[in-house]
């Protein structure tokens, strides 16, 4: 029987996963002269939910029956829906993406964060798994009510004021091509690429590691100017010889996840280099480890073998990071949109703020509150899953390059 309008039928198919499920229901539909309006499928924990959603100007309930038989014949459930809405025919997309990062994703921190966003009129519109190591990582394809660049300040403002409420980490960024197109990313070198403050290992040489702490933990909360601090710091290191640079270089620790983001970004063809506060002759070792593509950083004067407790040339602080990004930015004609910059530190606000996209690392207060997005757990590769690269990608890639896929967490 033929009907005069077509119908629409919202089959959902649920059960064990099993290769040729797709093919059994889509030679049913053939049968029937279907017209295919919209699919979504996931698969968790080897378990099915097909979502097909079409149109039919045949009878929908001996559409139905055939479908139930069908199903049955691979075992698996059915659901049928005649006369369902199509949700999306009206809709261009969601709006933004927001990626929950945890260790672990409590059912108590996501439920807070689906209330907020319940609370704030964002429709949750799809859920993925982007990561299980070394945290959980849960992305959520989402559509705000409100648009424009308010709505974006509301609703990153509520989710980086939940994440401190709850333990999780909350990022939030504009579905699209530009979210997609990121081409360049800067890290900052001290507690970001690398555990710890070079200046500080430095002044360990001299036996005035404590000293040097305090000023470093004073700039880093914006109470000191850098360029101040950084005079006084390097100050204490008149005197030693600069073979120190050399031994500090090769004993620098990468934060965990560093290798493995480098590696990524550059598979994936990113720009990727360090503007650091620190000094050239040991941020080399990172560039030359790394495989950086740039990098920029402050020189210590040199004479006789021993350093004077100087530094020349333009320092690099919290105005020249910025510089230093658009410079690069330009000589690889990559839009400033289109930049990521990675940092932990007051002198790092210039950076994030002049990027299309600023990360704050395990931050003081002061950058968290200006920076796109804050990540408090110790791994780098959580900026990759921030930037939608999903850690069965990371591995995969990996895994075809002979690279150890995991490593034991230190707990």
């Amino acid at each position: 029987m033929t009907t005069s309008n077509p119908t629409t039928v919202l089959m959902t198919v649920t059960g064990q996963d099993r290769p040729g499920v797709t093919s059994v229901l889509f030679a049913a539909l053939t049968r029937h002269g279907v017209d295919v309006l919209d699919v979504e499928q996931v698969v968790i924990r080897g378990r099915l939910v097909l979502g097909v959603l079409v149109s039919t100007e045949q009878d929908p309930e001996q559409l139905q029956e055939s479908i139930e038989q069908a199903m049955a014949t691979v075992g698996m459930a059915v659901e049928v829906e005649i006369d369902a809405e199509d949700g999306q025919a009206d809709k261009l997309g969601s709006t933004h993406v927001v990626t929950v990062l945890g260790q672990p994703v409590t059912a108590r921190s996501f439920s807070e964060v689906a209330r907020k966003l319940a609370e704030i009129n964002v429709n949750i519109d799809s859920i993925q798994r982007v990561a299980d190591y070394p945290v959980t990582g849960l992305q959520l394809h989402v559509t705000s009510e409100e648009t424009g660049e308010r709505a974006d300040e509301r609703l990153t403002s509520e989710m980086s004021d939940l994440s401190e409420d709850i333990g999780v980490d909350v990022a939030v960024e504009r579905t699209g091509l530009s979210r997609r197109a990121k081409r360049l990313v800067v890290f900052d070198v001290d507690s970001t690429l690398v555990q710890g403050e070079v200046i500080e290992m430095l002044a360990a040489k001299a036996g005035r590691e404590e000293e040097v702490r305090r000023v470093t933990e004073q700039a880093m909360r914006g109470e000191v100017d850098f360029a101040e601090s950084l005079r006084r710091r390097v100050a204490v290191l008149e005197g030693l010889p600069a073979s120190v640079l050399d031994e500090v270089g090769k004993e620098l620790r990468l934060t965990p996840g560093a290798r493995t983001t480098v590696r990524t970004l550059r598979r994936l063809g990113y720009h990727t280099g360090v503007v650091s506060g620190g000094f050239t002759r040991i941020i080399d070792y990172l560039v030359d480890d790394l495989g950086l593509d740039f990098s920029a950083a402050n020189d210590l004067e040199i004479v006789d073998g021993k350093l004077t407790g100087r530094v020349v040339g333009e320092i690099v602080d919290r105005g020249g990071k910025a510089r230093a990004l658009r410079r690069f930015a330009e000589s690889y004609n990559v839009p400033l949109s289109q930049c990521v910059a990675v940092g932990d530190g007051a002198n790092d606000m210039d950076m994030l703020a002049t990027a299309g996209l600023g990360v704050a690392f395990n931050a003081k207060p002061a950058l968290r509150e200006i920076a796109d997005t804050a990540l408090s757990h110790p791994f780098l590769d959580a900026v990759l899953f921030v930037l939608g690269v999903t850690r069965a990608e990371v591995e995969a890639a990996d895994a075809e390059d002979g690279f150890v896929a995991r490593v034991p967490l230190e707990t």
